[in-house]
């Protein structure tokens, strides 16, 4: 692996189109990045007025960019489905698919529009459902999930996978769907691999990235934020760009590899140049992948290779 990896790295991506959830922070930067590189971005996310300004952004720092919003909301099924049937019927082949989008860390147990935990319903299983209804064009590409370092810090609860019993915002619910991400990266790869369909699936994660994730989250006045802010921002911390280079890196570069998980470098993995990022035990298990697998399969009424 080239060190440091940048966006100047990322290969020419003219006549190809990727698709990136998530309209700010992480999300907006690798739109930016592969906008420039000369794709044609389809930026989805829920907030249209936040999503079509991204689109603006990007389009004032890239004049020739080819670039789109659309309206997606990860925590709603039929939001996904109907999403992904305007995808179907307008491209014949989707090149970069980036599972980026996410909230973290919820104060209060929430659930979505099918009754899902918030957490656990949008970062896994809105994810799990999107990719597997653009199946049909994905043939030949590149999905990069995004996981976190919370995985290190928690764990796949089988017998509580909604939080009901327990909720704990972050070594709970998001620990446990960052987890869930690594997870459905390395199995869609196995499967894809057992069906002859040809892809690539890997994980990626920014490290601790300044965006707005905590105050979207925990929100401005949390302890969380505070600590954030004042302790943890100034030491170990990079900027938004800095975060997508791993993602960057795992949905462009010609070395990415399917299974692989790729973060920061330095201090514990939260900032510093693109590497192989650690995939601990509990991330890493192949009979673990494929239970969560069906169990999503059944929560999400969408299966493989996908009932479109």
């Amino acid at each position: 692996m080239k060190t440091p990896w940048t966006v100047n790295d990322i290969p020419p991506q003219n006549g190809r189109t990727a698709i990136i959830t998530g309209t700010g922070g992480i999300g907006y930067e690798c739109a930016l990045a592969i906008a420039g590189a000369g794709a044609n971005v389809i930026l989805a996310g829920r907030n249209r007025a936040k999503g079509e300004e991204s689109v603006a952004r990007i389009k004032r720092a890239h004049p020739q960019a080819c670039i789109q919003f659309e309206a997606l909301d990860l925590a709603d099924l039929e939001s996904i489905k109907e999403f992904a049937a305007r995808m179907r019927a307008q491209h014949s082949h989707i090149d970069i698919l980036i599972n980026n989008a996410a909230v973290m860390a919820l104060p209060k147990r929430q659930t979505t529009k099918d009754g899902f935990e918030m957490q656990f319903g949008t970062n896994h299983l809105g994810h799990f459902a999107l990719t597997l209804q653009l199946l049909p064009l994905l043939h030949g590409s590149r999905i990069t999930t995004v996981s976190s370092t919370a995985n290190q810090m928690g764990k796949i609860n089988f017998d509580d996978l909604q939080s009901e019993k327990s909720y704990s915002p972050m070594f709970g619910a998001y620990s446990q769907a960052k987890i869930a991400n690594i997870l459905f990266a390395a199995e869609l790869q196995r499967r894809a691999d057992a069906a002859g369909i040809p892809l690539t699936s890997n994980s990626a994660h920014p490290g601790f990235a300044r965006t707005d994730l905590i105050a979207n989250g925990p929100g401005t006045d949390s302890f969380m934020n505070r600590v954030s802010k004042y302790t943890l921002r100034p030491f170990f911390s990079q900027s938004a760009a800095a975060g997508a280079l791993p993602e960057l890196y795992a949905a462009t570069s010609t070395e990415a590899r399917g299974f692989e998980y790729y973060g920061p470098r330095d201090r514990m993995e939260l900032r510093g140049p693109v590497t192989h990022a650690k995939i601990v035990k509990r991330a890493g298990s192949a009979a673990d992948a494929k239970r969560l697998w069906e169990i999503s399969e059944r929560l999400t009424g969408v299966v493989f290779p996908a009932n479109v």
